[in-house]
């Protein structure tokens, strides 16, 4: 074999000497050498092999653990946004039925009020009558001065009745406001409109005037709020103020109809003679 840069004893040549008692020692110790180093790149092939199969093992557990977590997130998010979407369409469903029942309720308040309206009117229009005879009773001398006695003598009634519908106007706008309010508990608001109506079955003129009928509309169909800023409680409802307006008219009317009763029925001039 050739010697390369001729370093002593280290390449392996033949023992020109044998191996006899005196012969040298140099080829023992370079195949002592040689074992070693064998062993040593056999092992860092078999590691090195090993290695890389544990490298692709990890590698294609990784893969497959990620597309597992892969395909779990993507089912999870189709799950999540068909849950979304069903949501979506029950809540557009809820929005369209309450967007029909504000607008029955808007349409139910305009028939009422219209109602209302006419009502008053023909109250209106009985009223001016009945101001009209007033003043042909007043013109008539005796007569007038009998419808004058039987009129102050309602005034007691009519004052009781106006005081009796501004307080129960004062206990409407306090409802109403309850019914407003943001925070204030629906069973305050239900305790007051349970109180109002035990309040009207007491008071004489509730017959006469159908107040607890018409209380329970309100209850059912103002549902008028101003805005959330209003602090102003005479802004708040509706058809509860064509009520009050209605009352009152009525109270008058039937000022001069108990008047009418009464001269009829003989009681004033009973008194006047």
């Amino acid at each position: 074999m050739n010697n390369l840069n001729d370093p002593p004893r280290w390449n392996i040549q033949p023992d020109p000497r044998g191996r006899g008692a005196g012969a040298g020692d140099g080829n023992q110790w370079n195949y002592a050498l040689l074992v070693p180093m064998l062993g040593l790149a056999a092992f860092r092939w078999i590691w090195t092999k090993e290695s890389q199969r544990e490298i692709q093992k990890v590698k294609a557990q990784y893969d497959k653990d990620v597309s597992i977590i892969k395909n779990e997130m993507e089912a999870k998010y189709k799950e999540t946004l068909t849950e979304r979407r069903r949501a979506a369409a029950l809540l557009e469903l809820e929005l369209e039925k309450e967007r029909h029942r504000v607008t029955g309720y808007k349409q139910a308040l305009v028939s009422q009020s219209q109602n209302l309206m006419e009502e008053r009117k023909k109250l209106q229009q009985e009223r001016e009558k009945l101001e009209e005879e007033k003043q042909k009773l007043v013109k008539s001398g005796a007569a007038g001065a009998v419808l004058h006695q039987a009129l102050e003598r309602e005034n007691n009634w009519y004052h009781r009745a106006t005081a009796t519908l501004k307080e129960l106007e004062g206990l409407l706008m306090e409802r109403q406001n309850a019914y407003c309010s943001l925070i204030q508990p629906k069973d305050q608001r239900l305790e007051m409109e349970k109180n109002m109506l035990l309040k009207v079955v007491k008071e004489p003129i509730s017959a006469e005037l159908d107040l607890e009928s018409d209380l329970k509309d309100i209850f059912k169909r103002d549902k008028y709020c101003a805005d959330l800023l209003n602090m102003d409680k005479k802004k708040n409802g509706s058809l509860m103020w064509v009520y009050l307006k209605y009352w009152q008219l009525q109270v008058t009317v039937q000022k001069h109809k108990r008047a009418e009763e009464a001269i009829l029925g003989g009681k004033i001039q009973s008194q006047t003679k």
